[in-house]
């Protein structure tokens, strides 16, 4: 019989620990990594000096041997792991959570000894961002130091954490415009445009990053040339702007497209901020009337998705 039997799931029967690590591996997809966006972070120590402070959290930390299955770790509150300082020579290590399982590799005694521990693999490539193959273990930061250094800062740390399985929410706007909506009076300025197209958006507690792509399809333009920029507004947060230029001089119909991705601050995770779109339309380039109206769709896709933070 070569099936693995399950774990746990009868009464009476016992399990092997790789049957948990096999079960541990299928709950987690085969992926390996920080549990959740802010674990196992690495930061200099509260005065610097020769070691690093690493933040606490949980990892899934994938076997290095086939078929050895997937460890948990958890750190309560900070570890810290010293650094040795350098001499004449610049020098870059990696740490590493490494596990270190005596049926695989080493001779730690579960008994007695820490199979999962802080490890520091000295005098790595300056790109390093991986583990030394054949060892169990997952990368939390790449320290670089220059020559005659010994208090570690954090223009020298490199983070290198990767979320196990990051959580994505994506949601989808839409509003069909059902009167004539035109730009507001006040140029060369950025004004809330079309009324219609905002939004409360709720962020998140976990999302590090959002991605919006706005859509106007079927916008209106009349009477003359236009030239006018466009951009989305998260809260505080302005987008890079479209620009639409338009030399017609008959009824025409357009589309634009406004895109953008950033980074979400801490202050902004577990809010709600309004989205919104906004015109800046620059008269000395044209005089044409802009619009939304019947025919006019506008679409707003919003994900959030979740990285080391």
């Amino acid at each position: 019989m070569t099936l693995v039997q399950p774990p746990m799931m009868v009464h009476g029967g016992s399990h092997s620990a790789r049957a948990m690590r096999l079960m541990i591996r299928d709950l987690a997809r085969g992926r390996e990594g920080i549990a959740e966006a802010g674990d196992l972070k690495v930061t200099p120590l509260e005065t610097p000096g020769p070691g690093v402070r690493i933040g606490d959290g949980s990892a899934l930390i994938h076997g290095a041997r086939p078929w050895q299955g997937t460890y948990t770790q958890s750190n309560i509150g900070d570890g810290t792991v010293e650094i040795p300082p350098t001499g004449p020579f610049a020098r870059t290590d990696l740490l590493v959570l490494r596990i270190e399982d005596p049926e695989f590799e080493g001779e730690r005694d579960p008994r007695i000894q820490d199979i999962g521990y802080f490890h520091l693999v000295r005098g790595v490539d300056k790109d390093a961002a991986e583990v030394p193959q054949g060892m169990t273990g997952i990368p939390l930061a790449r320290i670089t130091l220059p020559r005659s250094t010994a208090a570690v800062t954090a223009d020298m740390i490199t983070d290198l954490r990767q979320v196990a399985n990051p959580r994505t929410e994506r949601t989808l706007h839409t509003v069909h415009p059902q009167e004539t909506d035109l730009v507001p009076s006040e140029r060369d300025q950025w004004v809330v445009w079309p009324r219609e197209a905002a939004w409360d958006v709720d962020i998140p507690a976990w999302a590090t990053k959002a991605t919006i792509v706005v859509t106007l399809s079927g916008l209106r333009a009349e009477a003359g040339n236009i030239y006018a920029e466009l951009r989305t507004r998260l809260g505080e947060h302005n987008a890079k702007p479209t620009v639409v230029d338009d030399d017609g001089t008959t009824t025409r119909r357009s589309s634009v497209t406004l895109a953008d991705s950033f980074a979400l601050s801490a202050a902004y995770r577990g809010t709600r901020q309004s989205l919104t779109v906004q015109i800046n339309q620059i008269d000395k380039y044209g005089d044409g009337e802009l619009t939304v109206a019947r025919g006019t769709t506008v679409i707003a896709e919003i994900e959030f998705t979740e990285g080391p933070a």
